[in-house]
């Protein structure tokens, strides 16, 4: 959610909290005694037993996709370079399918999609503009043609990765391989075709596109997905901005973590919902909130992970933590847990020097 969503308006309410912090609007219960969310989130609430809310999260305080994508700020990055969790899959996990690629961003390559240190090959497929248009055939151009191509663009890369002592055609290699097999089976791009779908599924995520892409491409065997909606940075009419944004929110997240347990697909998907850092709790004088890095909340879902609780708590106002502090690595490291990958592990960055994929890891031992 790029921009920082406001915890007080969504998982974190105040109803006690003076008017200038609690704001307009008022909490409803969940199918779960004792959680409460947003009333923009109703059907959230309906199904909160296959959802956990964590209300306890630190951030930093600056813009930075970086964080929830890496675990690690973006002033910490410019210089580090450490991947992001889709290309930790994508090496990791990378090979399951030849015909997909194991990482595919839908919000295309912005800050935090970045491979790092795993290379070039592991960057994330956006399908957004030349991505999708090139999974299929140049005019007159057939298989044989393309098989042809192939073997021609080896023999000219031989003669460059000779000459390559930065390990960036490797890289490539790995790319166009794996590009070369996406076009040739069509997989990624039906799964991207939502035409497939019945009118009344495309109906109940009109609007929403990118979450259909998603339950899609994970269902077709993509590792790692991510998307983006809406704009949260609401500095000013902030409640305004919600009454639109919430609702739709709300319909996405339902939508997609009910299909997945449809499908029986909820306990090998882990699907989280989180933005950069909060809000102030304190509304300023344009009815908006500002940038708020000492807490902020998140909503998980499946993965084998205890669903049907809230973690952790704020204080009266909103303001910090007041227990189960956490931060963005460690919900990352829990992650990384559920999917099979140790956050422990180390890879060689530019240098050559073992880098662990999180220094920060102990896990939400609540969703455990």
């Amino acid at each position: 959610l790029p921009g920082g969503p406001s915890h007080m308006d969504m998982y974190d309410l105040k109803p006690d909290a003076p008017m200038e912090y609690r704001g307009e609007f008022r909490p409803i219960q969940t199918n779960v005694p004792g959680v409460q969310i947003s009333e923009h989130f109703p059907r959230q609430a309906r199904m909160f037993d296959k959802l956990t809310a964590i209300r306890s999260i630190v951030s930093v305080d600056e813009h930075s996709d970086s964080l929830v994508m890496t675990g690690y700020s973006e002033g910490t990055n410019r210089t580090a370079h450490h991947p992001s969790f889709g290309s930790v899959m994508s090496r990791l996990r990378g090979n399951a399918n030849a015909d997909l690629p194991p990482f595919v961003s839908l919000r295309g390559m912005s800050v935090g999609c970045e491979p790092g240190y795993l290379g070039i090959g592991h960057r994330a497929f956006t399908p957004s503009g030349e991505g999708l248009a090139n999974l299929g055939l140049a005019g007159g151009v057939n298989m044989d043609r393309s098989h042809d191509r192939r073997q021609l663009l080896e023999n000219f890369d031989s003669l460059r990765r000779d000459i390559d002592g930065s390990g960036s055609m490797r890289g490539m290699d790995t790319f166009a391989q794996r590009a070369f097999d996406m076009v040739a089976s069509g997989a990624t791009r039906r799964a991207l075709d939502l035409s497939h779908e019945d009118a009344r599924t495309r109906d109940r995520y009109r609007g929403l596109d990118q979450f259909l892409s998603a339950r899609r491409l994970v269902e077709a065997g993509v590792g790692c997905v991510t998307l983006s909606y809406g704009g949260w940075d609401t500095h000013s009419g902030n409640f305004t901005t919600l009454r639109t944004q919430l609702p739709e929110l709300d319909r996405g997240i339902a939508n997609l973590v009910q299909d997945l347990h449809d499908r029986g697909m909820d306990q090998d998907t882990v699907v989280i919902v989180w933005g950069e850092f909060g809000r102030t709790p304190r509304i300023n004088g344009g009815a908006g909130r500002d940038h708020w890095g000492p807490v902020m909340s998140a909503m998980v879902a499946g993965g084998g992970l205890r669903m049907g609780q809230a973690i952790g708590s704020t204080n009266s106002r909103g303001e910090v933590p007041r227990d189960r502090r956490y931060t963005a690595s460690q919900v990352l490291s829990t992650i990384y847990r559920a999917m099979g990958i140790d956050p422990s592990m180390t890879f060689p960055n530019g240098s050559g020097r073992p880098m662990y994929i999180l220094d920060d890891r102990e896990p939400v031992t609540e969703l455990l």
